[in-house]
Parts: C-alpha cells; sequence; structure tokens
C-alpha cells in the first residue's frame, strides 16, 4: 500500500513538473514575441523621420531620404516606397507626417501602422514625382529584393542595378554575393560589381579583373559598359578594353548571322504552313486558287471563334483551346475546300484564266463574308500560356511562339509526307498527278481524288491559319499577306513536291532577313522576287521538278 501511495506522489510531482515546465515556456515565447513587437515598433518609429522627410523639400533631397530608407534595412521600406511609387503618399504643402491613401474617399491612413487617421490636416497633397526620383525609387526597391529568397526577384533586381551601377550599393552586393548560390544571378551580381569598381578608385589589378568579368558576358550591354569605360580608363587600361570591345563584336557579329538565320527559319516555317497547301492543289489539280489565303484566314478565325467559346463554357481550358482549335480548323477549311471544288473548280478544269477570275472573286466574297460577320476590325487571339515570353541562347534571342510554329510546321510536313507516301489516299493523289488517264483507267475516282486533294490543301491552309493567328492580326485580309509569297514557294520550289516547297519556303524566309536590313523590307522583296524570275528562265520547273499533268 506504502508503494502505491508514494507511485502516485511521484507521479502527481512529475505532473505538476511537466506543468511548471510548459507554463514557463509559455511565458518565455511570450517575452520574446513582445520583445520582438517591441523592436518593430521602435524599428518603424526609427525610420519615421525618413518617410516625412519624403514630403518636404526638393526632389534631391527626396532622392537622399530614399536612399536612406533602402539603407536603414527596414522590411517596411519596400511597401512604402511602393506606395511612393504608385502615387498613394500624401503629405502637407508645409512640411509633416506621410499619411497613407486610404480606399474610401479622403480618408488616410499611417504609412508605417496603416491605422485609420481621423484628424489627418486639411492641406494634404500628393507627393510628386519626377524622372530622378522614379529612378532612385527603382533603384532602391532593386535593392531591397536583392537578397529575396525568390530567385525571379534577385535575377531582376541585379538587372536593374546593372543598368545603373551605384557605387553606394557596393557593401550590399558584396554581402548579397556571399550568399547567392544560383549560378545566373551570381554572374550578374558579380557584372555589377564590376561596374562598380570601374567607377571607383579600385586598384588596377581589381579594374582588370572587372573588365575580364564584363568582356565575357560578351552581350551588348557589355560592349556599351566597355565603350563607356574607355572613354574615362587610364591609359594601361585602355588596350585591355579596346581588345575585349574587338572580341565582343566578333562574337557579335557571328550571333547576327545566327540571328537572321533563325528568324529566316521561323519566316519560313510560317511560309511552309502557308505555301504546303498550295502546292498540293496547284501540283495535282494545275488550278491557281487565288482564294488560298482565305483559306489560312478562316484557319485564323475558326481559332478566335474556339477559343472564345472554350473561356465561356470551360475557362480552365483556354490554355489548351489551340488543341481543339487545330482539328477545328482543319475539318472546317477542309470542308469549305470540297465545297469550292465541287461548286465551283471542277467546271473549269482546262480553263486557268477562268479559274484564277473565279477564285479571285471568291476570295473577295469571302473577305467580306468574314467582315459582316465579325467586323472590319483585328479580332486578339491570345497566346497561351506555353507560348508567351522569350528565351536565350547565347546572343540569340528569340520568342517561344515562333520556336512552337517551327516545330509544328515540320510535324504538319512529316505527316503529310507519311500521308502521300503510305497511305491508299497518297498512292492514288501520286497516280493523277503522274497520269490523269493511266489512273483514271485502273478505276481510281479521279473527281473524288480532286475534291479530297483540294479538301487537303485548304485543310492545311486552315492550319497554317492557326499558328498564324498566335503571331499575326486575325483580320480579313489575313490571308492576302502570304498569299503571294506562298505562290512564289511553290513555283521557286517546283510544283507538286512537298521537299521542293520545303527547301522553297526556308531559302526565300533565310534570304528575306538577310536582305531587309540592307534594301528594307519591300526592296528585298522586289529583289527575290526579280531573282526568282531570273531562276525560272533557267530552271522553269523549279528546284525539283515533277511529271506531271500540272506542268505537261
Amino acid at each position: 500500500m506504502q508503494r502505491i501511495r508514494k507511485g502516485r506522489r511521484v507521479k502527481a510531482n512529475g505532473t505538476r513538473r511537466a506543468m511548471y515546465r510548459a507554463i514557463q515556456t509559455f511565458l518565455v515565447a511570450l517575452c520574446l514575441l513582445v520583445s520582438c513587437l517591441a523592436t518593430g515598433l521602435r524599428a518603424q518609429e526609427d525610420i519615421r523621420p525618413l518617410v516625412d522627410a519624403l514630403g518636404v523639400g526638393n526632389f534631391p533631397q527626396k532622392v537622399e531620404a530614399v536612399n536612406a530608407l533602402a539603407a536603414s534595412g527596414n522590411p517596411k521600406v519596400a511597401e512604402i516606397l511602393q506606395n511612393l511609387s504608385d502615387g498613394k503618399l500624401f503629405a502637407p504643402k508645409s512640411g509633416g507626417p506621410v499619411f497613407l491613401e486610404g480606399e474610401a474617399s479622403g480618408s488616410y491612413l499611417d504609412v508605417l501602422t496603416g491605422a485609420a487617421i481621423g484628424d489627418a490636416p486639411g492641406n494634404l497633397a500628393k507627393i510628386r514625382l519626377n524622372n530622378s526620383l522614379r529612378g532612385a525609387i527603382s533603384a532602391a526597391m532593386s535593392q531591397l529584393t536583392l537578397l529575396s529568397p525568390d530567385r525571379s526577384a534577385r535575377l531582376a533586381a541585379a538587372n536593374d542595378l546593372l543598368k545603373d551601377a551605384n557605387p553606394e550599393n557596393l557593401d550590399l552586393l558584396n554581402s548579397a554575393l556571399a550568399e547567392e548560390k544560383d549560378a545566373e544571378v551570381k554572374s550578374t551580381m558579380e557584372a555589377v560589381r564590376a561596374v562598380i569598381l570601374l567607377k571607383t578608385d579600385a586598384s588596377f589589378e581589381d579594374k582588370k579583373a572587372a573588365i575580364d568579368t564584363i568582356a565575357a558576358r560578351g552581350n551588348r550591354d557589355a560592349l556599351t559598359i566597355l565603350t563607356a569605360a574607355a572613354a574615362t580608363a587610364p591609359d594601361e587600361l585602355r588596350p585591355g578594353i579596346e581588345e575585349s570591345i574587338r572580341s565582343i563584336n566578333r562574337s557579335l557579329a557571328l550571333w547576327d548571322v545566327a540571328q537572321n538565320i533563325w528568324y529566316g527559319l521561323s519566316l519560313g516555317s510560317v511560309l511552309l504552313l502557308a505555301a504546303i497547301g498550295l502546292a498540293i492543289t496547284f501540283g495535282v489539280m494545275g488550278v491557281i486558287n487565288m482564294a488560298h489565303g482565305e483559306m489560312v484566314m478562316l484557319g485564323a478565325y475558326t481559332t478566335y471563334v474556339v477559343q472564345q467559346t472554350v473561356q465561356a463554357v470551360a475557362p480552365g481550358l483556354v490554355d489548351y483551346s489551340l488543341a481543339f482549335a487545330v482539328p477545328m480548323a482543319f475539318l472546317f477549311t477542309g470542308l469549305v475546300g470540297v465545297g469550292i471544288e465541287r461548286g465551283i473548280i471542277r467546271w473549269l478544269y482546262g480553263r486557268p484564266l477562268e479559274t484564277l477570275l473565279a477564285t479571285w472573286g471568291l476570295s473577295l466574297i469571302l473577305q467580306q463574308t468574314i467582315r459582316t460577320i465579325f467586323g472590319p476590325t483585328n479580332r486578339q487571339v491570345d497566346n497561351p500560356s506555353w507560348m508567351s515570353g522569350t528565351f536565350e541562347v547565347g546572343g540569340l534571342a528569340s520568342t517561344w511562339n515562333r520556336l512552337w510554329i517551327i516545330v509544328f510546321a515540320i510535324s504538319v510536313f512529316i505527316a503529310l509526307l507519311l500521308l502521300l507516301k503510305r497511305s491508299k489516299f497518297g498512292l492514288q493523289m501520286r497516280a493523277v498527278t503522274q497520269n490523269r488517264r493511266m489512273a483514271s483507267s485502273m478505276g481510281i475516282r479521279t473527281p473524288w481524288v480532286d475534291a479530297l486533294t483540294f479538301g487537303l490543301g485548304s485543310g492545311i491552309a486552315g492550319m497554317a491559319g492557326v499558328a498564324l493567328s498566335q503571331i499575326d492580326n486575325v483580320s480579313p485580309n489575313l490571308g492576302q499577306n502570304y498569299i503571294i509569297d506562298s505562290f512564289m514557294v511553290v513555283v521557286f520550289g517546283g510544283v507538286g513536291n512537298l521537299w521542293g516547297t520545303l527547301v522553297g519556303a526556308l531559302t526565300l524566309g533565310i534570304a528575306n532577313k538577310f536582305l531587309e536590313p540592307y534594301a528594307g523590307a519591300v526592296l528585298g522583296k522586289i529583289v527575290i522576287l526579280i531573282c526568282i524570275i531570273l531562276f525560272i528562265q533557267r530552271r522553269p520547273r523549279g528546284l525539283f521538278a515533277l511529271k506531271g499533268r500540272a506542268i505537261e
């Protein structure tokens, strides 16, 4: 019995000790919390004179106040500067405390605590900004985000500091460099530090290392920095700077060539999408279809309608609206193409002039129909998130939508090539191309091959419209911008030959981009047209000639 009582006493004592420890821990935590709040309030009160200085004095004095706030390290400073940039801070005209504009009209809040102010002065005026003050705010915001846990925020801050490398930020930059782990962010910070060292009285070795750091970036920003530094550099540093400038110029010249080739491939992919359907109809049927551009335009408007429908029915799927638009545009424009062939083209075979005039008139009708339904103004087709933005590879910069259009054009080309080489319909199409009478005598229904071929070419033009809606204005005149270039691609590459169309489109795209910087866009097209005419004089059948009804 005594053992039981003793055990109970021990257990009770242990419970009381545990309770005492819990109460003690709670009281310590409470004291720490109160201390932190008091420290925060004291820190806020410490920067209140700096905040109030934003409302008095001239603009240079306000710039000094902004720099002092940024140097204070107070976490509230970023919010204050953002409110100042947004025009939400007010102060008495004669000077005094600064207030934050409230949500309700005529209401004001304490700029530090956010508490409502019931007795704000009546002569408050918005704190005005000028370009120098805006620049100081931007630099201060960059300085404050240099130590942010967000990698993209740190990179943006480093890039902002690179534009205006202030020697006052050197200590902060060294602290950020010591903690930075990301290679790209660290490289940008090192470039900022190098630019700052060139502006200070650093040693010869430090400045030489700074020049090497900037030159290693090898971009146009580095070229601008070194060119400015060469004007004020001492004689012993100038040869190294000039050599770095020459090296960067040589590298940029090579990257400019690569950039022109990339832009040419991008333009060539657009021309390929627009011309590949025309190559099929022109090669198999010998029809000069002047309404082919309108099939591209109908595909673009189909994309617009599909995107609006998806946005109204299922807004969460807007990013995937192109996945619905591509087959819808192909089916819709393909059916329109079959209708045109059955209703108009088949009565005009063997009469190319009448075919040209009929399809030209049809193009005007389609344009006016679209104007009547959708209006004459441009329609906006939003890029999905995965096609938005830009990317860089070395000194080559491009947009994601251009890259995806190149991928899409190659995919369409490969799919069409497989269809023509590995399917029964492709075999019949090639048979009609080579010898129509023999194909008909072998049981091939050549009229339906003509109709389906025209529908296939129109459907591919519709898919081209889907792609063009991501980089061009969707308007009733969209197709007119590409019809002439499409005919040039087909004639240059070889009528009815897909490989010729691919080579012709990429060749003309690259040639355009190399000529435009020297001759301009219009004169460049004229030069290319003259070159194609001279080429056709020597090779009337184009680069890759086919034997078929269209050529004979």
